[in-house]
């Protein structure tokens, strides 16, 4: 049994880990849009180029990983090593280089991508880590809640005062026009080094205090991955495969509502404060969500499970966009969207986890190797990914709808952005469970034979 201090000390690492990543996936396409002044299209498609980047350089950094061996164990030298990294390139971020033009884009541009790579370094053995900590499943179900509540608690805490924090540190108060856009930014930039300090305390605890307990009896014997033989494992894990499909569509669903909220409420409904209302309730149910996951896992099937949280979103998101036309001005309306929309979240974010921690188990199973730093490089990949096609899709969609910086919208563009708010992400939720149902197969009795069988291996 893994104890009180090594659990939390890796829990706590998420929290520092998702304040790092939430402060870019939910505020950088407004950011770049609104305060530097780059056209949506621009910032769309560079978060779009990144990610096939990230295609390659998640591997890669799984097989570096995979092939570590020191006495801090494989993980825990990546962690704190790709923190501080990351930390200084979120500074670099959100920061203002004094350029203009073309040269201004091309800095902003450049340092989406690296911190898309720095971010890799960190999170890839964060999670590989995970499958470590324990392998017995009632355990692991219950460890894996831990970092993702403090992930949701930094999302909440993110989405609820973060623009708060912004317009404090910038002093903006009553500004207006131009003064207060450069009031944000320097706002956002104090902010960001705010952030990058606390990221680099979270991980400093995570490699203080966590330690890997389930070591393959092999692994110090086993010959070095290439990213050759990394390609192999991903391609003959069809477990994996499936997943990739079912995390992916989800993935989208909360980034690219996460990505169109800041402008649907300041724009479509026509009050901006409600994003932070709507953002507070829907993390605090987030993190119901997940403290709620293993109680219901132990009562229904992962089938049923998965549905409801599926579903949940769809019924979230469709009656947030039916306020935002009915009742504009109710609070409670919103809030009630927003808990409804996350609740489904966080049994999504419980089931995934445990989904591909059991994803590492079926490659040992049917593959007879154990690599957990490659199938989780396939989580970061993909959450990046999810984050660069719905930046996409929402800087080509406020370009194609009319959308103007700082102006009030006309009809069509707040039509267009009701769309892009509800509906696409209903579809997503559909294709997502329909995945699900239909490829992953690591549930029910099946699942139970294979953990008896590894189980027998590992005893002869």
């Amino acid at each position: 049994m893994l104890g009180f201090k090594e659990k939390y000390s890796y829990g706590v690492g998420a929290l520092g880990k998702d304040l790092a990543c939430s402060i870019v996936f939910l505020y950088v396409m407004f950011y770049f849009t609104d305060i530097v002044g780059l056209d949506p299209v621009f910032v769309g498609s560079v978060m779009f180029i990144a990610r096939f980047w990230d295609a390659i350089n998640d591997t890669f950094m799984g097989v570096v990983i995979d092939n570590t061996r020191s006495k801090f164990g494989k993980f825990r030298p990546w962690i704190l090593g790709g923190t501080i990294i990351n930390a200084i390139a979120i500074v670099l971020l959100f920061s203002n280089p004094n350029l203009d033009g073309s040269a201004r884009a091309y800095y902003y541009g450049a340092m989406y991508i690296i911190w898309g790579m720095t971010y890799t370094i960190m999170d890839i053995p964060y999670w590989s880590m995970l499958p470590t900590l324990s392998n017995n499943p009632e355990e692991r179900n219950k460890i894996a809640v831990i970092p993702r509540i403090f992930a949701s608690l930094a999302w909440f805490l993110m989405g609820t005062f973060g623009l708060q924090m912004v317009a404090r540190l910038g002093n903006v108060g009553e500004l207006t026009g131009q003064a207060r856009v450069d009031a944000q930014m320097v706002g956002f930039s104090r902010f960001a080094m705010v952030i990058s300090a606390v990221f680099v305390f979270c991980s400093l605890l995570t490699f203080l205090f966590a330690k890997e307990q389930v070591v393959a009896e092999d692994d110090d014997k086993k010959e070095k991955t290439t990213v050759k033989q990394a390609l192999q494992i991903i391609k003959n894990n069809d477990q994996l495969m499936a997943f990739i499909g079912i995390l992916l569509s989800f993935n989208l669903i909360t980034q690219l509502s996460g990505g169109v909220s800041i402008y649907y409420f300041k724009y479509a409904v026509g009050n901006e404060d409600m994003y932070s209302l709507f953002q507070a309730y829907s993390g605090i149910s987030e993190i119901a969500g997940l403290l709620i996951f293993p109680i219901v896992a132990s009562k229904i099937s992962r089938t049923k499970l998965y549905a409801i949280a599926c579903s949940l979103p769809i019924i979230g998101l469709s009656g947030l966009v039916a306020t935002g036309i009915m009742m504009p001005t109710n609070g409670a309306m919103v809030a009630i969207c927003g808990i409804i929309f996350k609740l489904g979240s966080g049994l999504s974010l419980g089931a995934s986890t445990v989904m591909l921690a059991d994803v590492v188990d079926y490659g040992e199973y049917k593959l007879h190797t154990r690599n957990e730093s490659i199938v989780f490089s396939i989580q970061t990949m993909l959450v990046k990914f999810a984050s660069a096609i719905s930046g996409w899709i929402v800087g080509v969609g406020l370009s194609m709808i009319g959308y103007v910086p700082n102006v009030d919208q006309t009809g069509a563009t707040i039509t267009g952005l009701r769309v892009l708010m509800g509906a696409v992400p209903a579809v997503l939720a559909i294709l997502s469970f329909v995945l699900f149902a239909k490829f992953f197969k690591i549930k029910g009795q099946f699942h139970t034979d294979m953990l008896a069988e590894l189980q027998h291996r590992k005893a002869s």
